[in-house]
């Protein structure tokens, strides 16, 4: 496995300082790698404050990890050159969740195309920039001439973040880290980007991290699976084993949550275990101890580690403490190599 995008180990605590009730612990001895021979789109998956977000900005270099590292093609990014940087924000694209907010209000919505076109002399004239700029658009469903010459204002939420898409597309990259791309759009343009992200995998390389709280859209578009809780690998694998046998009772919660339509659905259990979210214990056990059915003493007293229950997956539950334990750096090689499920053969 030839590695492109990896966190190794990776912790960050925020606060702790001199007006700091006490540091908070974003991503605790976090490993993730993105395989550089095979594309493939990863979700991770947690609810608020897990450490989607701060795992986003560390993969993207925004922020420094407080411990470990995060390294794109072999190299450190802390410790690149300007000349590195600037390959590594060419091959490294971000689609953000508020398709409002990256748009400059005073600014139509061209100058998110042109300015990367420009920047990075991805074409030889005006008459080329424009013609790459209306295929990339076309190529997540939207039409150049309802939508360039517009402001962002002017266009609904679905088309300023198909436009985004398009921008990513336009740089021709190597990962896409698309952070809840889907959470702010209607149902019904869901699909429409989801495919396009797929598309991206499948005909063009790209490898793709799809940072959400939803199980059902990560379930849809993704070959593997990282599931967070606070800050911790609580179940990660083949999505179609955590899925659809999850072995982790966070997991497991996670997916009965998902509402079904049925007259028999019983939501007073659903609705009792999370809310003892408030009353998480913060010792050294198990994180979810406080809302884990199963707790047992043993998971007040130390957390568990990874275990790796089935080929292509870890869990970090001392329900399955015979099977063999994996260290962190590990884990995604466990489940890296190619397994036949719903998305072999492309999209």
């Amino acid at each position: 496995m030839t590695t492109l995008l990896e966190a190794r180990r990776v912790t960050k605590v925020f606060g702790g300082g001199l007006f700091d009730r006490g540091p908070t612990l974003a991503l605790d001895d976090f490993s993730l790698a993105i395989d550089g021979d095979r594309p493939s789109i990863t979700a991770v998956v947690g609810e608020s404050g897990s450490g989607k977000t701060t795992l986003s900005r560390l993969l993207l270099g925004l922020t420094a990890p407080t411990g470990g590292e995060v390294h794109y093609d072999g190299r450190d990014l802390q410790a690149m050159s300007r000349a590195e940087w600037r390959a590594f924000r060419r091959d490294v694209q971000v689609i953000f969740q508020d398709p409002y907010e990256v748009y400059n209000p005073f600014y139509r919505v061209d100058h998110v195309l042109t300015t990367p076109v420009a920047k990075f002399g991805l074409a030889s004239s005006r008459a080329a920039a424009r013609a790459l700029i209306e295929d990339v658009l076309r190529a997540v469903g939207l039409r150049p001439e309802e939508t360039l010459g517009r402001f962002p204002h002017q266009l609904s939420g679905g088309q300023r973040q198909r436009v985004m898409v398009a921008r990513a597309l336009l740089l021709k990259p190597r990962v896409i880290l698309a952070d809840e791309p889907v959470s702010m759009v209607d149902a019904s343009l869901r699909a429409t980007i989801l495919a396009s992200l797929r598309r991206m995998n499948a005909e063009l390389g790209i490898s793709i991290v799809y940072i959400t709280h939803d199980l059902a859209t990560a379930y849809q578009i993704s070959d593997n699976i990282v599931v967070l809780y606070r800050g911790s690998v609580a179940e990660a694998g083949d999505v179609e084993l955590v899925v659809k046998q999850p072995r982790h009772p966070y997991t497991q919660l996670l997916l009965s949550s998902i509402p079904e339509a049925s007259a028999a659905r019983t939501w007073m259990a659903d609705t009792a275990m999370a809310s003892a979210a408030v009353h998480d214990a913060t010792g050294a056990g198990c994180k979810f101890a406080a809302r884990c059915p199963s707790v047992a003493s043993r998971c007040r007293e130390a957390a568990p580690p990874l275990f790796q229950t089935d080929r292509h997956r870890a869990v970090s539950c001392y329900l399955h403490q015979d099977a063999p334990r994996l260290a962190p750096e590990a884990m995604v090689r466990a489940f890296a190599e190619p397994v036949a499920g719903k998305h072999s053969g492309g999209a």
